[in-house]
């Protein structure tokens, strides 16, 4: 999923850098997103992991 929000990010700064606002916009906005639901996943991970080895 990093994967993807960093793969985004790269299209957003392309697009930015080109005059596409609309799509820079777009690419951001979803790169912003998928990064926040990774980190959620991580947290989410790390706690399930710790609990596991109580």
């Amino acid at each position: 999923m990093l994967y993807w929000a960093a793969t985004f990010l790269v299209i957003a700064l392309v697009a930015g850098v080109v005059g596409f606002g609309g799509i820079a916009s777009a690419s951001a906005g979803i790169a912003q997103i998928l990064f926040f639901v990774f980190l959620v996943l991580f947290v989410l991970s790390i706690i399930g992991r710790a609990m596991r080895k109580i």
